[in-house]
């Protein structure tokens, strides 16, 4: 994939959409029939947006290209903290605000929000030296 094709904003808007579509045949081909309640098909839907949030953004930033020169078991156990952790996090703030009363729309929100502070709040934990400038004294 070549960066110079789109902006980082349509490389975005791109892997969105296709997690959207992903996520949403895995609700009704896997997890609907397993029997997962229509109220947290969503979750599927926020642990995927979130790996392409940090995922493209760390692709895109020259700066961050070290990211890419890890071992392979580095990648997979950021992908599985990171889902882990938004499936936890999305799923309880849905479940929490389903007895509150709260609209689907308040709810879903809630749950994005909780699953993408989340996700990013380990990835960033796991990957500290990726953010740090030169000038930074930590």
């Amino acid at each position: 994939m070549d960066k110079e094709r789109l902006p980082q904003w349509g490389w975005l808007l791109l892997g969105l959409f296709a997690m959207a579509l992903l996520s949403q045949v895995l609700n009704v081909l896997v997890l609907g029939p397993a029997g997962l309640p229509p109220e947290y098909f969503v979750v599927t839907l926020i642990v995927g947006m979130s790996l392409v949030v940090i995922y493209v953004s760390v692709w895109y930033e020259d700066d961050r290209a070290d990211y890419w020169d890890q071992s392979g078991a580095s990648y997979f156990g950021d992908v599985f903290f990171v889902v882990l952790a938004t499936i936890i996090a999305a799923a309880f703030a849905i479940a929490v605000t389903l007895e509150a009363g709260l609209g689907q729309l308040f709810r879903e929100l809630i749950g994005m929000i909780a699953g993408f502070a989340t996700a990013w709040g380990m990835f960033y934990w796991r990957n500290t030296g990726l953010y740090r400038t030169d000038d930074d004294s930590r």
